[in-house]
């Protein structure tokens, strides 16, 4: 199987709040390694260097390798939490990964070559991503970095879906196997405004503009060359 990281991480044995409190004002990160044939396992990971990595769309396409102390264990990222206010790691949940069990896990979808398909280079339409990843099942070594997807042969108007990717030998998506195959890109016209709200605007601004007519209608009182001067005056003051 291919390794993309290697991640140092230290057994943990306080729990609680507490103890993760201290962990994370100490500049570690709680996580925790579970599945496989062994138990769930409590570790600390250094905050620092997971901040240089979390920004990476392959620390979770891929597998990893966990190292504690002389041992080293793959695995792949299920979960990292965040902290809801501050660029910050809170928690991270990690899977053991065998080379011989099928693993779940979400793959970024890479759309090639949208600006030279014909829905967009000839036809004026714009790009839709309905999806930005999908889940995969496949054996460690089957596993892909990314899905990659060609939008060449796209005109306006057309839709791709789940079934029109092509995968790589092993590698399968369970949404298709469920009979769900959900539309993952499209290329559209850019909408123009809606006929019914530039009505709406034109009716609000004639409704305006009708009681200032009757309220000038009110003022004349027979100058009404004075009282239409006026107002041209104030414009050239503003020129």
């Amino acid at each position: 199987m291919r390794i993309a990281f290697e991640v140092h991480a230290d057994p943990r044995n306080d729990q609680g709040k507490g103890a993760s409190r201290r962990l994370r004002r100490s500049g570690k990160v709680p996580a925790i390694l579970y599945g496989g044939a062994g138990e769930a396992r409590n570790l600390t990971m250094d905050h620092q260097n997971l901040m240089t990595l979390v920004g990476n769309e392959k620390f979770y396409s891929t597998i990893i390798n966990i190292v504690v102390g002389s041992e080293k264990q793959p695995a792949i990222i299920k979960d990292v939490q965040m902290h809801p206010a501050r660029n910050a790691v809170v928690h991270v949940d990690l899977q053991r990964v065998s080379e011989n069990e099928k693993i779940r896990i979400f793959l970024p979808i890479h759309f090639n070559n949208a600006a030279a398909s014909p829905g967009v280079k000839t036809q004026g339409g714009i790009v839709s991503h309905l999806r930005a990843d999908i889940e995969v099942v496949c054996l460690p070594k089957d596993l892909p970095e990314s899905i990659e997807l060609d939008l060449s042969g796209m005109n306006l108007n057309d839709t791709l879906s789940l079934s029109d990717i092509k995968l790589p030998d092993g590698v399968v998506i369970p949404e298709l196997a469920q009979g769900r195959d959900a539309k993952i890109v499209s290329i559209h016209s850019p909408r123009a405004e809606e006929p019914e709200a530039a009505a709406a605007v034109a009716t609000v601004a004639e409704g305006a503009a009708a009681p200032a007519a009757a309220g000038d209608a009110k003022k004349d009182d027979g100058k009404g060359d004075a009282k239409a001067a006026a107002p041209a005056k104030k414009e050239g003051g503003k020129k």
